[in-house]
Order: structure tokens, then sequence, then C-alpha cells
């Protein structure tokens, strides 16, 4: 039969898309973690993952051991943790995976509450680039809970946290007087036709965001600049190379350029959710984060008025 230890290496792989980071998740040596995965391949008689040269992707071996992984991982630390907790020696574990840009604008704030409350309680924190991979983590038992955009379709529990407002990051040096309606804090998307911008990489879930929003005055972007990163869309804007259309929860306090609302706007439902049946303390991490996401934090909204 397959060890804990096999299928713990397993869907750490899966988890980093790669050897070497999942090594570093799990603190052995890649050859180590390599003999994991070769020793689970042996004892199942087949091979989990097809090597690419820069990745790893799942074989139908792997995709049907997934599922089923997941499960027995999951269940050894919940237990570990209950148990932990029976003798008074841990508070538990909440597993928590979000998109990139909830990590970095509502989460910080609910996180700080949340330990303020509950300071026994260790938070584990999954971050995805996309909001479908998301989902996919969520029903496949990676977390307790999923913050992000609202998941299609889903049969488990949901607490919406209100409509997401993005807004246009204008670099100093772009003239932004002159682009921006006079005392609205607003700006026409269509007057950057011309305009090459900052953008995410092709399979982050905010470059359709953009491309969705230009497309419905007429164009698709230009591009400057592609990143993998949320939170370096803001730093290339500041430095000069071109809008960003960023969420307003991540827009840095001291942003350098000016801050604008799209027009036509530009929003999305952000939602946490569980599988069917969430134990009690994912139930009071859904209440806490649904009275306490900040999706417009006050210098943002403070900078649009004064636009």
């Amino acid at each position: 039969m397959p060890t804990l230890r096999q299928l713990e290496s397993f869907v750490a792989v899966v988890d980093e898309g790669s050897f070497t980071r999942a090594a570093d998740r799990l603190f052995v040596s890649q050859p180590g973690l390599s003999q994991q995965i070769a020793a689970l391949e042996k004892e199942l008689g087949g091979s989990l993952f097809s090597r690419l040269p820069r990745a790893v992707s799942l074989t139908p071996t792997g995709r049907a051991l997934l599922p089923h992984a997941r499960a027995a991982v999951t269940a050894a630390e919940r237990g570990s943790a209950a148990a932990r907790a029976a003798t008074g020696s841990e508070g538990g574990e909440l597993r928590l995976a979000c998109v990139y840009s909830v990590s970095l604008g509502l989460l910080p704030g609910v996180l700080r509450r949340w330990r303020a409350e509950n300071p026994d309680v260790t938070v584990r924190l999954y971050e995805h680039r996309h909001g479908d991979t998301l989902a996919t983590a969520i029903s496949q038992g990676q977390a307790d809970v999923g913050v992000g955009p609202v998941p299609s379709p889903w049969r488990g529990r949901q607490r919406s946290l209100g409509r997401e407002e993005m807004v246009v990051l204008l670099p100093p040096n772009l003239g932004a007087d002159d682009l921006m309606r006079p005392a609205a804090g607003e700006i026409a998307l269509s007057r950057l036709e011309h305009v090459p911008w900052v953008q995410y990489a092709p399979d982050h879930a905010l470059a359709d965001v953009l491309i969705d929003a230009c497309r419905q005055v007429g164009y698709r972007p230009r591009v400057a600049v592609r990143t993998e990163q949320t939170a370096v869309a803001p730093l290339l804007t500041a430095s000069g190379i071109g809008p960003s259309l960023v969420p307003a929860a991540i827009v840095p306090p001291q942003f350098a350029g000016a801050v604008a609302r799209p027009v036509p706007r530009v929003e999305r439902e952000l939602v946490a959710y569980t599988g069917s049946e969430p134990d009690a303390l994912t139930n009071r991490f859904l209440g806490l984060v649904a009275r306490t996401a900040v999706l417009m934090p006050d210098h943002v909204a403070l900078a649009l008025a004064q636009s």
C-alpha cells in the first residue's frame, strides 16, 4: 500500500507544479522526493507525471489518484490537529485557499482579525493564479475555505463578500489630468486604446478581466509588459511603463501615479465557499470574512474622490 509520505510527496508536486518547489515545501532534498514518487509509481504500476522541460503534468493514472491522495493527506492532517486540540497542545488548523489578488488585498485585514479572535488556530494558506484552479483545489479537498470569484457550478456553501471593483492605475508620465474626466475620478477605457498596458500572463485570471473590459469598448489592449505576479503590476505602472487594471484592494497606499474608475465600470463578485458540510471552525471563518472583508480601502476611495 502507498505510504502517507509518498502521498504527501505526490500532492506537493501537484500543488507546486515542480519537483524543486515541492521539495522546498516539504523540507527534503529533490532526490529524496523523487525517490518517494518513484516508489509510489512502482507500487501503483504506472507513471504519475509527464516530465516537461519546465513543469510537470499529471498522467491519467495521476489524475485518478489525486482526489484520493488529497483525501488521505487531509484526513491525516485533520486527525492530527484534532488529537492535539483534544490534549490542549494546539487549537486546530484552518486551511485557506484564495486567488493571489485576495491574498494581497482583502485577506491581510481579515486574518489579522481572525488571529486576534482565534490565537490558538494556525492558518495554512494556498494561493492560486486563477479562480478555476482555486475551485478545483477546493473540490479536491486542498483547503477548508476558498476565497475568490464565484465558482460555477458549485454545490457547497457560499457567502458573498460583495462586488470587487477594478480601478485603472495611470503612470506619472502619462498625463492623467488630460485623460481623466474632470472632478469625476473616472477614465474612459476608449481613451487608452493606443496606449500599451501593463498586463498579466495569459493564464492569470486578471488578464481576462482587462481583455473583456476593453473588448466592450471595441479594441484589444496593447501589451507593454506581461507579469505573472499580481503585486508587480502597480509597481510597473508607477515606474512609468504603462497603465494597469487592478482590484482596488491591492493599490499601494503611496502609489505614485493616478487612480481612476474605468468607464464602463469593471467589477466581479467575490465569495467565500466550502464543501457541502463545513465544520464549526470553517463556519466561524465564513462568518468573520463576510463581516470584515474590505473591498475598497480608504486610501483608494480618497484618491478617487480627489481626482
